[in-house]
């Protein structure tokens, strides 16, 4: 097992041979031995194949899962179909599967030679969206320079554009390193490297790098003394979808094999203070070495190489997770991007915001081809979510995550809506409160007003009408009044911020214009359209 490693890190200069066990149950012999490890003899863990759609007697290496846990990239070796195949020894391209409702993966299929562009190619991370992936190798218009990582995002007609490297300062410092390798959380603002600044040394480190704007990523900077042991290796980093869950390969005191999958947990937002690491166990951790663990969103199962019982030199399987190093559950939020106007599937670029801050934590892109999206967000926060284009303004989204019990795991369908800018267009804003019965507006509301501010200054010709509107609860001539009191406390916010009182008017129009029955046809309450019927809104009357 230790030669095939070896012959590996030689071909790739990355440790893409991984031995995993793929016996179908663990034995007694075994299960008696990891009860150290809080499994008992009524536990029994289970190492799924995935079987000759995906592996072939080639090597299949280093998995990389979807967020919706339905589109697999790895790694094939030597296959006759690879694109330099008959020019370069051990040649690695990749190729993708998708997995159907019932559970089946497709045959893999390989991707074109406009992302298998070098000799030894990888994907590293692909957008919950499905809509962009993160490549091994720095591009230029799809010219493979040397070290570092590319971009490629999907076009309208479903093709892919050329691969362009990200700019990551003072990444030359380890131009050097025998190894690189490389993910991406799933918000696409965090980078997570493994490399060395030694030149020659196989002891790499983790490193993170944090998007800082206008396609610039910040200089690596160490994980820290927990993470990083001097004198020993660690590799493949993988952070979950919560953010916080971190999982690596290292060859550290305590570990099972040569090289192990270990856990720990981010304790702060400087990405330097951890948990202490905790060997995953196995069956996902063997005499042999591990890496290149991946997860979906749901944070389930773990998808790994493995050479015993492969159909050929190594295969890709998955393993379910004891719970306890299992990450945080998540929430994945599915839709569709339209145009409010026309109803039609929009391409356009998503933001997501917590509230009350108006801190960005994480941005998307919908699909050129049907406006879909998917985008991961974790429990605990008040979120705003919009897409943006030109010449629309966004309707916000609010999902309040606080306030739900961790249950696990969810997905939550959830459209985004685009209203062109023209005139007697009314644009919804879904993240402005108000406490019950009251017209003070509440912290959370500055981020979506701030838009409005900011919209405003974009087009100074635009003159609007603030509106307020309530549902039938309640006597109509207070609904009226509470309406108009609420539409004119936003309209003295945006007035706060330099807008000329001549550009806006304000209007309470009470439950006078509903946009949902407030009753259901047999008499009863309809929460949902009521819900609807409280809303702030404006109108353009000038443009």
């Amino acid at each position: 097992m230790k030669t095939f490693i070896t012959n590996c890190l030689l071909i790739i200069c990355s440790l893409c041979a991984a031995a995993q066990p793929t016996q179908h149950l663990l034995s007694d012999t075994l299960l008696r031995e990891q009860k150290e490890n809080v499994i008992t003899a009524s536990t029994i863990i289970q190492v799924e194949n995935l079987g000759e759609d995906i592996n072939t007697i080639h090597p299949e290496m280093r998995p990389t899962i979807s967020a919706d846990g339905n589109l697999l990239f790895f790694i094939r070796q030597n296959d006759p179909a690879n694109i330099q195949y008959a020019t370069v020894p051990n040649s690695q391209d990749i190729w993708y599967s998708t997995r159907d409702s019932l559970g089946k993966w497709s045959k893999a299929k390989h991707l074109s030679a406009k992302v298998n562009a070098s000799q030894y190619n990888a994907v590293y991370w692909i957008s919950p969206d499905l809509n962009t992936i993160l490549l091994k190798g720095a591009f230029i218009d799809g010219q493979y320079l040397g070290m570092g990582v590319s971009m490629i995002k999907k076009r309208k007609d479903n093709s892919w554009t050329n691969a362009e490297m990200l700019k990551i300062r003072k990444l030359e410092k380890f131009s050097t390193t025998p190894q690189f390798g490389a993910s991406m959380g799933h918000n696409g603002k965090v980078l997570l490297f493994y490399m060395t600044d030694k030149k020659g040394s196989f002891d790499n480190d983790i490193y993170v790098s944090f998007l800082e704007g206008n396609d610039i990523w910040t200089a690596p900077k160490s994980l820290g003394k927990k993470i990083n042991l001097p004198d020993y290796n660690e590799m493949s980093p993988f952070i979950a979808a919560d953010g916080v869950t971190l999982y690596f390969a290292s060859d550290r005191p305590g570990g099972i094999g040569e090289m192990d999958i270990w856990m720990s947990k981010r304790l702060d937002d400087s990405w330097t203070k951890w948990s202490d690491p905790v060997n995953v166990g196995k069956p996902i951790n063997t005499e042999g070495s591990e890496a290149f663990f991946t997860l979906d969103a749901g944070g389930e199962y773990a998808y790994l190489t493995s050479s015993d019982g492969a159909f050929g030199a190594s295969d890709i399987v998955r393993v379910k997770l004891l719970e306890k190093v299992m990450p945080n559950p998540v929430v994945l939020v599915t839709g569709n991007v339209y145009n409010e106007k026309t109803k039609e599937p929009l391409s356009a670029s998503l933001v997501y915001e917590t509230l009350p801050d108006g801190t960005q934590v994480g941005t998307g892109v919908s699909s050129p081809v049907d406006g879909s999206f998917k985008i991961v967000l974790p429990y605990d926060k008040n979120y705003s979510i919009r897409a943006a284009a030109d010449k629309f303004f966004a309707i916000s989204e609010n999902l309040n995550l606080d306030s739900l019990i961790k249950a696990g795991y969810k997905v939550i369908h959830k459209d985004l809506y685009l209203a062109p800018i023209e005139i007697g267009q009314i644009f919804r804003l879904n993240n402005v409160f108000f406490d019950f019965d009251k017209y003070s507006l509440r912290p959370e509301s500055f981020v979506e007003l701030d838009r409005v501010v900011n919209f405003l200054n974009e087009y100074p010709n635009i003159e609007i009408e603030m509106s307020a509107h309530t549902d039938s609860k309640g006597a109509d001539e207070y609904n009226m009044v509470l309406s108009d009191n609420r539409a004119r406390s936003v309209m003295e916010y945006i007035l706060s911020k330099g807008i000329a009182a001549s550009r806006i008017v304000s209007h309470g129009y009470g439950e006078t214009k509903p946009v949902a029955p407030n009753a259901n046809p047999d008499g009863s309450d309809n929460p949902d359209g009521r819900q609807l019927n409280r809303r702030v809104e404006f109108k353009i009357l000038k443009n």
